[in-house]
């Protein structure tokens, strides 16, 4: 874009122009291209994502109404990803599509150690259905996109950047939700339980938080723990899980100490707080220390760290690989359920 007329103007005379031409708000040809891609990007998720996400209604067991929130659709038989808080322990909730639908679902399961929950729609009826990503392919600074439907009706949208992997966040109950995503794709009041939403359209985590008093620092559950949630509460009404004790967090391991250990992986879960008394305690894990692999099974991430402690863990022994300071080492941990 020009910013000048075709005839030649002396420096006094180019000033003024400038300045004129700044203050119109004028912008090179290639950030504006930027920009329109920008938004096309965010419409296109919105317009792909947007119908899947619902309004719930909570009901109580006494009829009262108990709060509302956002879902997420995950299959078109009527599946929907939501939070644990916003269910807080109710059995049944009124659902509201995009188009004005207005149907019936029941609380298949809550999960509240990661702020979970699943509800299942009663009526036979196919619905558009969001499709969950792979959160650990995800980096930093990736294009983010909150939807919620806290009305019914209407969606409301945020877009940002993830701004940091793996994190940890406390939940209702006090126990710490790892493999968490940081946004600073602002959460609307009723996006809670909303998608997450990549560039290429898929769910990459469900809004849950946002810290009072800390401008634009939003939480979302990563996909791949709600796929592991969302299996487990499918098959078994909650989520079983074995109980280690700690509260990680993903972290990059040093390369000189990687390269030396010979370790494949570049990452791993540094844990963050070990409770009293608990297997982790027992074993003599300690704050700091990063968890490299659970019963032989490498663990590059807090994700891994959970979706290895299942059902199958429980009752058992388990050896867990241990980078303290600059050395490899093995403890034994005596897993027991988590209740």
């Amino acid at each position: 874009m020009d910013y000048f007329p075709s005839f030649v103007l002396d420096e006094s005379e180019a000033a003024p122009q400038e300045e004129a031409a700044a203050l119109t708000h004028d912008f090179p040809a290639d950030d504006e291209a930027l920009l329109d891609a920008y938004s096309k990007s965010v419409t296109r998720i919105v317009e792909d994502v947007g119908p899947s996400v619902v309004r719930l209604d909570v009901k109580r067991g006494d009829g009262r109404s108990g709060g509302s929130g956002s879902g997420v659709i995950v299959s078109p038989d009527g599946l929907i990803l939501t939070n644990s808080h916003v269910v807080g322990g109710a059995r049944r909730a009124s659902v509201t599509t995009l188009d004005g639908r207005n149907l019936s679902g029941r609380v298949l399961g809550d999960d509240p150690d990661t702020d979970l929950a699943l509800v299942r729609v009663d009526e036979n009826v196919t619905l558009p259905a969001a499709r969950l990503g792979d959160s650990k392919r995800l980096k930093p600074g990736e294009i983010a996109v909150a939807i919620g439907n806290p009305l019914g009706f209407d969606s409301t949208v945020t877009a940002g950047v993830i701004s940091a992997l793996g994190r940890s966040l406390r939940s209702n109950n006090g126990r710490m939700i790892d493999d968490v995503i940081q946004t600073d794709a602002a959460l609307n009041p009723g996006n809670s339980g909303g998608p997450l939403v990549a560039s290429n359209g898929a769910v990459i985590g469900v809004n849950t938080a946002i810290i009072a008093g800390a401008q634009g620092i939003c939480f979302a559950v990563a996909a791949n723990t709600a796929r592991f949630v969302l299996g487990e509460l499918v098959a078994h009404g909650r989520v079983r899980r074995a109980y280690l004790g700690v509260g990680a967090s993903t972290i990059v391991l040093p390369r000189r100490i990687a390269l030396r250990l010979g370790l494949e992986q570049t990452t791993g879960a540094v844990i963050s707080q070990v409770e009293k008394d608990g297997p982790a305690d027992h074993a003599g894990l300690l704050t700091g220390d990063i968890v490299l692999a659970v019963d032989g099974a490498p663990v590059a991430s807090a994700g891994d760290l959970l979706r290895l402690l299942g059902a199958d863990k429980i009752n058992q022994v388990a050896p867990l690989d241990i980078l303290r300071r600059s050395d490899r080492r093995r403890f034994w941990a005596a897993l027991r359920e988590r209740v």
